[in-house]
């Protein structure tokens, strides 16, 4: 055992937590999905006003770029001499550890749906907001493109938003409900090509998703929800 990987052992074993990648490494991720971000915004406010949209391109675009930042943490977290398990959660050793996963993170769904009621919406409406209407797939191929892109959403955001960056700034501030609200706000500025309306829910969701996170040590629930949430929109009516 390497002794960053010692290090990390103990600080859990104290209830705390070491860093898990260099400060340098979590910055450059920042600014990257901040870039992305931006940019994301700007092609929102054109597709908005498009008649025809490529949802194809955009949808594959978007799981390219997604892989690619888990690709990135993997890369940091392994440099750091970090297990990947600190941020992919701990791999599934029986039917009854899975199923259980599985059972929380269809539950949790009822989160989202609460969230939207509070914000003023009506859960997953059966009428999209005009704002999203040109991301939803029409098409079988775009339908098939979704499914894919759900699960990529489902998987890296929850590796990124809370597998990395929730236990990153949990070591550099020290403070467990700070990291959570924090990597939250990452989230929802993630989605703010959706409008603030849209971005400030999001962002309340990343945080309760965050706090699940923290009570179950795993991101595996959060991966259950996040992509079962998103599957839910080819069922919204156009």
């Amino acid at each position: 055992m390497s002794n960053e990987t010692s290090t990390v052992a103990v600080a859990e074993a104290d209830g705390g937590y070491a860093r898990i990648a260099n400060p340098v490494h979590t910055i450059i991720l920042l600014t990257g999905l901040a870039v992305w971000a931006y940019f994301s915004a700007i092609r929102a406010v054109h597709m908005r006003g498009a008649v025809d949209v490529n949802r194809v391109y955009m949808y594959s675009r978007t799981m390219i770029f997604e892989w690619l930042t888990v690709g990135y943490v993997a890369l940091g977290v392994r440099w750091n001499g970090s297990s990947l398990a600190t941020v992919f959660g701990e791999r599934w050793r029986s039917i009854r550890q899975m199923g259980r996963d599985l059972g929380i993170g269809a539950l949790f769904l009822v989160v989202p749906v609460a969230i939207g009621v509070i914000f003023g919406g009506h859960g997953h409406e059966s009428v999209p907001d005009r704002s999203v209407l040109y991301l939803l797939p029409v098409t079988g191929i775009e339908k098939g493109l979704w499914i894919a892109l759900s699960l990529t959403a489902g998987i890296c955001e929850e590796v990124v938003n809370r597998g990395y960056l929730q236990r990153q700034f949990t070591a550099l501030t020290g403070n467990a409900g700070v990291a959570i609200v924090l990597q939250g706000i990452v989230f929802g500025s993630m989605h703010l090509y959706q409008g603030m309306r849209k971005a400030i829910p999001i962002a309340v969701l990343g945080i309760a998703l965050g706090v699940l996170v923290h009570w179950r040590k795993s991101v595996r629930p959060g991966m259950v929800e996040h992509s079962l949430q998103d599957m839910m929109a080819l069922f919204v009516r156009h």
